[in-house]
């Protein structure tokens, strides 16, 4: 079953009013005139808007900021440059969109002075490349063009990383397949025990060289009570009595530790 192709909305006709605009002095007649031209290309800025939905912001304030581009682009367009005003438009409402998102959507928490400066790094960035040849331009030559201190350019550059996080998929470089996931580190369960394992490190000192070979027999060999009996050269009953004894004064020892 065929298909209806999507048909694309017929942009308002909106030349005259433009012209208008221009040749009008500021008053209530113009600002009405601007409402109305601003009005007819809304639906479009809308539209535009929709393009960059699912990717972690409102609709609303999508709409919101593709609203606030157009007026910009209604009171910026100039008639008499001989372009139609859409291919004005679209361009300097999807610039604003991204730039939204550039500014303002960070994966991580930035002092906005610090994403000013990135803002004003990258700019500078991509203009020295231009100007060098494609080369990567340095720190004191950011510095030199944005104003900023040595130190604000790093923050700047660095402050990057907060809007693109890496995934936890991505390979390191490290090896071929060792991914950013493989390099995190896990809960150590062995960490709740470090302070009952030194409060029993100092009480252990304390015992005879058998008392910590029949413990060593019994927890580290695991060996049974009548086979360190027969290791130690005592009687398994013995051996019994000194391993309650030491349990014994090591419950209360590290009882009066608590």
């Amino acid at each position: 079953m065929a298909t209806t192709p999507r048909r694309t909305p017929t942009p308002p006709d909106t030349d005259e009013d433009f012209r208008r605009l221009a040749r009008l002095a500021p008053g209530p007649a113009r600002e009405l005139l601007r409402h109305q031209v601003i009005g007819a290309w809304l639906p479009m800025a809308e539209r535009i808007s929709r393009r960059f939905r699912n990717k972690g912001e409102t609709a609303a304030d999508l709409r919101q900021v593709a609203a606030m581009a157009l007026v910009k682009a209604v009171d910026r367009y100039d008639p008499d440059l001989g372009h139609s005003f859409e291919a004005y438009a679209v361009p300097t409402i999807i610039g604003e969109l991204k730039r939204h998102f550039r500014d303002y959507l960070w994966t991580l928490h930035v002092p906005r002075s610090v994403q000013q400066a990135r803002s004003r790094v990258r700019s500078a960035v991509a203009d020295l490349e231009q100007e060098l040849g494609g080369r990567r331009p340095t720190v004191r030559e950011i510095a030199a063009r944005t104003g900023l201190s040595e130190e604000d350019v790093l923050l700047g550059l660095e402050a990057g990383t907060g809007c693109a996080p890496v995934s936890l998929d991505a390979v390191t470089g490290i090896a071929d397949d060792l991914t950013v996931y493989d390099t995190l580190g896990a809960e150590d369960v062995a960490l709740e025990r470090v302070v009952d394992r030194e409060t029993l490190r100092l009480l252990l000192a304390d015992l005879s060289e058998r008392e910590r070979r029949v413990l060593h027999l019994r927890f580290f060999v695991e060996l049974s009570q009548s086979q360190i009996a027969e290791n130690v050269g005592v009687s398994q009953m013995q051996i019994s009595r000194i391993l309650n004894r030491l349990f014994s004064q090591m419950r209360q020892r590290l009882a009066a530790c608590d």
